[in-house]
């Protein structure tokens, strides 16, 4: 380059007397003419090959429209090319001589207007590719701007000396070109609007023009804190960040072993979908799981880590470049001699470099975060897809706590480890950097810092492995403690009927105090983590200072060296200090990775346990030979010595006692069982009804649908065929009702004959159908049987398996099955069973003579109808109507039918109440304790580090100094102490935080179980399982951890001002106003920031809702091969939270870049001042201002993060708080209270003129109820629909408080005792048998009250004592959640085994043996007849021949009285019950 500059006649490319020993320094013609021209489009050049190579390699994106911000780069592009042109012929007609000679000056506006051609082509190219932003074109035109700021310097000083008409024309023509560079450069920084593509198959496209999808990140700031945020103002999900992509590059990836069948479930492209996905299966070198799991989500999102990594990397090395020019800045204040302009230019490249950092750090952390955020993505779509595949015997050991805890807990360990990763191999290289630049500087006793690094990695080590244990425990006792929230949120109902509250506050107590028992163990290791890294940069800088003075006393430590070394010792404390966290991190991530991989390893259905052959209409439709099947791979088998084979077209009834295997038998057939031996084969497609029906939290209309096309008479027919048109009458909005969770606001029956509906609809080939007739009424029985199931119903030419206790159908079934324990014992037709005159045929005649006449005669078609018109017996329980009403009153139409409220996110800030309130649980004196111990810290850190200016500032005598050992001991004793008192921070806030987690907790428990049923029906339990999973964690750990570091870096930035000030007075001039600016941006972003992380945490509560939901409905999704719709729906909620989730961390980097800009401004002004002041100042306290200033940039990152950080999850207290102020019941005890031990001795109930309403100014649900309930009085309640037989019930429990009236037990006014006093004292046996996770004696007694003689007893005269007693465990053994392992009839007996504990002299009866074969029924009866006999009995009945033998039967009408007298009496008056009988056949 040197001789090319010489040939054509210019000064030689560099020349240091021009450049650097001048007052005036420039830069000489060659260079500018050359290496200024040349440097951006070499660059261009180079780099745009790989780039267009890049572009036309990745998966294409679609192409983005012509926009106003294309058009304009792109002329301005060309016109930057033409002015190139222009120059160049100015050049060849004015200076024609001239030009001969500098042949080079020439070539300069030729390449550049080639250059700007490419970059034209290259922003085209971009946009039909989809790439939305370029980094390849801003870095071009970043260079191309700093390359022309010389070129403008020579031309204005040029102007300046020699005139603007000296060269006027070149002057316009550079002036404007340097000004379109400048735009290019600003528009360089917006993205263009988003691509043609279809990939998001679910967005609705109705809702897109509501997105602002280019609104730059401080507009939306903006708009934020001018009003509220809300969903509708957050950018769509960027193709690549959404879930559907995240999934399909995950399945590209092939670490997963290869999928088991045709195709995978997750990645949602064919239309055929199979339940086969990839699953983590040890392959033969016996890989661990966990790194083949790492591997595939390395290879997904590796590429773009490594990206981020790359501007990490470049970050740190400007960050090693800073002490090198502070080494160079105090030089220059040393040598009076030297030009003023070196010391400005070292000052701004301080700045320069600052900027350059913080733009590089930011730009990592967003690669990060968004790695994370496509991470949680991921492991969410894993966690889900598998819930859809896992097999029944590992659903037992997989719990939805545990679930819910692995995509709200664990998945936020990973995300927090992708942001901390780097830490763990970049800070050894850090460390290893620092101590080669301080040998540099001191020599070999540099290396006696490395003794204190040392020294603090083992004990690290140590504390993280014993923490990595504990938050191991902490985990197990938070899943189990989820677990039970979902239980008893499952089982609420329960809870209050029988007063049961306190025992379970008991059991959720004692796991959160195992949670935080770990926890404060955990903490504590982590204080003193945290204090040895934090003291780690005072024993270096002990440490190697004190070897370098003692070793020689020629040693001399001047301010250079000592600061110098401070600002390197400080870039060392970055990492040290996060490497604590970075080991923390890393630790929980490995715990998380373990549950993950431990929860996608369990067993799936194998898809060979069913051979699916497609439909015939001759032939064998479903085939079982030499069948023996188990729940779990090594247990025992449940079915054994299975054949079985069903033409096509027929009705089979399966028959058996409570626990024979009736239902395994349809599992068997559905696939969810074992198959040990022999071979099962179905033909066609399939419909399955569950014994419990799986409802879903939608319309009653989607529920029937079920993802299906409505077809408006098909979908008329099933309605009527399965007796639900009278319900649509009933229902506020009618199809379009919204069913509450597991359909809360439907009773029984109502759920069971929506499950019907929905397989009916589908016109399925095979029906399985596990008893749906037993929630229901016999007259609707028999009605649903004749129009949906038997001969001539809508299914009668399809193959339909019925498990049934009903006697009356078998007689119409084509081939009967009896299974007695595990086996079919008889199989033939009914006629061919009764000739045999085996077990079956006695079984038969000994209970015909009950069920003659109900099954006499079939009823003509007009009779059912009739029979449906007349009563509607829908057997909806008046409650959920008129809650559905109360609810729906000052709705409007479109809004008619909704029942559960979404969760709302709050607006505006956090209000200082919420911080208030988290400090009042921490306590005054946690407060004042950490507030004085962090400011003593701080006040010991300033003290040595002025310790340390006054060193410096020592003048050598005869080129040594004097007291080494007083300044070392001092320097010690304050850096000591600084250590103590961080200690004592971090410990003080750690506890304080887990006492105020505790409160928190505890609170939120009370809060919700004093709650109403009406808020359990109206609020979906992903809500409430959010608030103490999710949230509580936030509480537990993240506000905690962000108060540590956001008081550290306050207190460190008080003492930065105050140093700041104390050297260079003039600072306050900038401190003053950048700390407006800072106030200013900040309030901005925190009201933004506040609502994005509320509508984030309110979006993750469909999440959980649906993850429950698809738990309990696994096995109906399966059967009908719905696993495509609700994978899409899950999708779909995980991009909603996503979409509110990337803004907020966006929004956090540009605050930070913002904030950062304006630290950097403070060094600028400390260095510039430092310079400007050189004579006045010492060099001791330049260094120690420079180098503390230097910090503020780092500090005040760290003061936004952790600032966020709490006020972001604040929010989690505010909405922990959030159910404080709901409305409750009454008080469960009542102090004072002088009820008699013995009350009700003898069981009279008496109602007053009692009247119930579910809200004010509604219809009354009872009106003018005055009835007189003797002692031992057998009452049956019967009535249709809405009459208010449930309502009594509901009162009586005060489950609703009287609206007039009174109800009195034994003289006693219910309204007036404590809650818990009355229901402890009166016994429910519920229509729906609920158990929780525990031992069966658990179950039976929770407050552990009873003796082993009173549980065994009470299990006889329930008829389980047998079934107990063959358990290895017998009363110890444990139930599943929702008490899975035992069948329906074993449920219900058990909730008749915890009447007969209870033994009070009140027992209301709701249905309570619908689903116990009728041997059992008969066997329950009696022991309630017998065993209740001195008790009050109140039924609501739905089998009316189980109370013609009760002294008074009530008729309910319209919340009213109709009738009352005994059963024969009002057989004789031929009114309502009369009717009622006669329908049932009773007379």
């Amino acid at each position: 380059m040197e001789d090319l500059c010489t040939v054509s006649g210019l000064d030689p490319l560099w020349d240091w007397n021009l450049t650097w020993y001048t007052s005036q320094p420039d830069l000489t013609q060659c260079f500018q003419h050359t290496v200024l021209v040349w440097s951006p489009c070499v660059y261009l050049w180079t780099c745009s090959p790989l780039y267009l190579l890049y572009l036309q390699l990745r998966p294409h994106r679609g192409f983005i429209p012509l926009s106003k911000l294309c058009c304009s780069k792109t002329l301005l592009g060309l016109s930057l090319a033409s002015f190139g042109l222009l120059e160049m012929f100015y050049f060849l007609v004015k200076k024609n001589e001239e030009t001969q000679n500098h042949l080079l000056i020439l070539m300069g506006p030729l390449i550049r207007s080639l250059t700007l051609v490419l970059a034209v082509v290259i922003i085209q190219v971009e946009r039909m590719k989809g790439c939305r932003s370029s980094v390849l074109l801003f870095l071009f035109w970043t260079l191309l701007v700093l390359c022309s700021l010389v070129p403008l310097k020579v031309d204005i000083e040029q102007i300046i000396y020699q005139g603007f008409l000296s060269d006027a024309v070149r002057f316009v023509a550079f002036f404007i070109c340097f000004f379109l560079q400048l735009i290019e450069l600003v528009l360089s920084c917006f993205s263009d609007h988003r691509t043609v593509s279809e990939k998001h198959t679910y967005i609705q496209v109705t809702n897109t023009h509501l997105r602002k999808g280019n609104t730059p990140t401080p507009i939306l700031v903006v708009r934020g804190y001018r009003c509220p945020l809300q969903a509708a103002d957050l950018w769509p999900l960027r193709d690549q960040d959404s879930s559907l992509q995240i999934m399909m590059d995950l399945e590209k990836c092939k670490q997963l072993k290869e999928p088991v069948g045709s195709g995978p479930l997750w990645s949602c492209g064919s239309a055929a979908m199979t339940e086969k996905t990839y699953l983590l299966r040890k392959n033969s070198k016996g890989q661990d799981y966990s790194l083949l799991l790492l591997r595939t989500l390395g290879r997904t999102f590796g590429l773009y880590f490594l990206c981020g990594t790359l501007c990490l990397l470049l970050h740190d090395a400007f960050m090693f470049a800073v002490p090198q020019v502070l080494s160079l800045l105090l030089g220059f204040m040393r040598d009076k001699n030297a030009e003023m302009w070196k010391g400005f230019l070292f000052a701004s490249l301080l700045f320069l470099l600052s900027c350059l950092q913080s733009v590089l750090h930011h730009q990592y952390m967003f690669h990060c975060f968004t790695v994370g955020m496509r991470l949680k993505t991921a492991v969410m779509g894993l966690v889900y897809r598998k819930c859809l595949l896992i097999s029944s015997a590992a659903r037992q050991q997989c719990t939805l706590g545990e679930i819910i805890n692995l995509v709200s807990a664990d998945t936020q360990k990973l995300m927090d480890f992708v942001v901390y990763f780097n830490c763990i191999w970049v800070t050894p290289i850090e460390i290893t950097l620092c101590f080669y630049f301080l040998w540099q500087l001191l020599g070999p006793p540099a290396l006696a810092g490395i003794a204190a690094v040392v020294l603090i990695f083992p004990l690290n080590g140590f504390i993280a492995k014993v923490r990595s244990r504990l938050q191991e425990v902490q985990m197990n006792f938070m899943d189990g403690r989820i677990k039970l929230m979902n239980e008893i949120l499952s089982g609420v109902k329960i809870l209050k009927f029988y007063a049961w509250e306190e025992a379970f506050l008991r059991r959720v107590g004692v796991l959160r105090d195992g949670e935080l028992h770990a926890l404060k163990k955990s903490q504590i290791l982590y204080s003193v983590s945290l204090a040895s890294f934090n003291s780690s940069s005072f024993l270096i800088a002990l440490s190697v200072f004190g070897v370098y003075v003692l070793t020689d006393e020629r040693n001399v430590l001047d301010a250079q060296k000592i600061f110098v070394s401070v600002a390197l010792i400080n870039i060392l404390k970055t990492p040290l200090s996060q490497l604590p966290f970075a080991m923390s991190t890393t630790m929980q991530a490995i715990v998380s990775l373990r549950r993950l991989v431990k929860f996608l390893h369990q067993d799936e259905l194998k898809p060979d346990n069913v051979e699916r052959l497609p439909h015939s209409t001759d032939g064998d439709c479903v085939v079982i030979e030499g069948g023996s099947f188990s729940w779990t791979s090594d247990g025992l088998p449940c079915l054994q010595g299975i054949n079985m084979k069903v033409k096509t077209g027929l009705l089979v009834a399966v028959v058996g006692n409570v626990g024979s295997g009736k239902s395994s038998l349809l599992s068997a057939m559905l696939g969810e069982m074992e198959r040990r031996s022999g071979f099962v084969s179905i033909k066609g497609s399939v419909a399955y009804i569950p014994q419990q029906a799986w409802i879903q939290n939608a319309s009653l209309k989607d529920n029937i649908l079920f993802g299906g096309e409505r077809k408006e008479s098909w979908y008329h027919r099933v309605l009527e065929a399965c007796a639900l048109l009278q319900d649509l009458d009933i229902l506020p909005a009618g199809d379009s009702t919204e069913i509450g969770e597991k359909g809360l606001n439907l009773s029984g029956g109502q759920k069971q004959r929506v499950s019907l509906a929905r397989a009916v609809y589908r016109k399925s080939d095979v029906y399985l159908l596990d008893d749906p007739l037993s929630a229901v009424d016999a007259h609707v029985g028999q009605h649903i049987f004749e129009r949906v199931i038997g001969p001539r119903g809508l299914l009668k030419d399809k193959t339909r398996v019925l498990v049934t206790h009903g006697l009356s159908f078998l007689s119409k079934a084509d081939l009967v099955l009896v299974m007695e324990q595990g086996q079919i014992s008889e199989m033939g037709s009914y006629m061919e069973l009764m000739d045999r005159k085996g077990a079956f045929a006695k079984f038969i005649h000994t209970f015909n003579g009950n069920q003659r006449r109900e099954s006499s005669t079939p009823r003509d078609k007009s009779k059912t109808v009739n029979l449906t018109a007349m009563l509607g017996y829908c057997d909806m329980s008046s409650a959920s109507v008129q809650v559905m009403k109360a609810v729906n009153q000052d709705l409007d139409t479109e809004d008619a039918g909704k029942l559960t409220e979404a969760d709302k996110a709050h607006t505006g800030r956090v209000k200082l109440q919420m911080y208030r309130e988290y400090f009042r649980t921490v306590g005054l004196t946690f407060i004042m304790t950490i507030i004085f111990l962090c400011a003593f810290q701080q006040a010991a850190s300033l003290a040595y580090n002025y310790w340390l200016s006054l060193w410096a500032d020592e003048q050598p005598i005869n080129g040594t100094q004097s007291d080494h050992e007083l300044k070392l001991s001092v320097f010690a004793a304050l850096g000591f102490t600084q250590g103590m008192a961080m200690f004592g921070t971090t410990l003080a806030i750690a506890l304080g935080g887990i006492v105020a987690s505790h409160h928190l907790h505890a609170g939120l428990l009370l809060s919700v179980l004093h709650s109403p049923m009406s808020f359990f029906e109206v609020t979906p339990s992903g809500n409430l399982l959010n608030r103490f999973s999710k949230e509580i964690d936030a509480i537990d750990c993240m506000i905690p951890d962000g108060l540590k570091m956001m008081l550290g870096y306050l207190f460190k930035l008080l003492e930065v001002c105050i140093i700041l000030l104390l050297a260079t007075p003039f600072t306050a001039l900038v401190l003053l106003p950048l700390t407006c600016v800072y106030i200013f941006i900040q309030s901005f972003y925190v009201a933004s920031s506040c609502q994005l992380r509320r509508l984030e945490a309110v979006s993750r509560s469909p999440i959980y809702s649906h993850f429950n939901e698809t738990m309990q409905g696994t096995n109906v999704i399966r059967a009908f091969g719905e696993q495509r719709r609700f994978v899409l729906q899950a999708d779909r909620r995980i991009d909603n939270n996503q979409e509110a989730y990337f803004p907020r961390f966006v929004a956090t980097r540009w605050l930070a870049v913002n904030l950062e800009f304006l630290g950097n401004l403070l060094v600028l002004a400390a260095a510039i001042l430092s310079v400007r002041g050189r004579n006045e100042l010492t060099p001791g306290i330049v260094g120690l201002a420079v180098s503390h200033s230097l910090q503020v940039t780092g500090i005040l990152s760290w003061i936004v993060r952790s600032w966020t950080d709490v006020e972001n999850n604040i929010v989690s207290v505010e909405r922990v708080k959030e159910y404080d102020n709901t409305p409750k019941e009454a008080v469960w005890t009542l102090e004072g209270s002088l009820l008699p031990a013995a009350w009700p001795t003898s069981g009279n109930i008496q109602f007053e003129d009692y009247g119930l309403q579910y809200r004010k100014g509604l219809d009354w649900a009872l009106n003018n109820i005055s009835i007189d309930i003797q002692d031992r009085e057998k009452v049956g309640i019967v009535g249709r629909t809405g009459a208010g037989k449930s309502s009594l019930a509901l009162g009586i429990f005060r489950i609703l408080e009287a609206a007039k009236g009174q109800i009195s037990i034994d003289g006693i006014n219910i309204a007036q005792i404590g809650l818990h006093d009355l229901r402890s004292r009166i016994t429910i046996i519920p229509q729906d048998p609920v158990l929780f996770s525990g031992s069966l004696r658990m179950n039976l007694d929770p407050f552990d009250t009873c003796s082993d003689e009173d549980l065994w007893k009470a299990l006889e005269l329930a008829h389980l004592s047998s079934f107990v007693l063959a358990l290895p465990q017998k009363l110890n053994h444990q139930c599943c959640e929702g008490g899975e392992n035992l069948s329906l009839g074993q449920r219900q007996l058990l909730c008749l085994a915890r009447a007969l504990l209870r033994k009070t002299r009140i027992l209301v009866l709701d249905e309570a043996t619908a689903a116990v074969d009728l041997k059992t029924d008969q066997l329950i009866q009696s022991t309630i007849r017998a065993q209740f006999d001195d008790c009050t009995v109140l039924t609501i009945a739905h089998r009316l021949n189980t109370i013609m033998d009760y002294t008074r039967i009530i008729v309910m009408d319209h919340g009213t009285i109709a009738e009352m007298d005994s059963p024969s009496q009002l057989i004789r008056l031929q009114g309502k019950f009369y009717q009622m009988c006669l329908e049932a056949g009773l007379v």
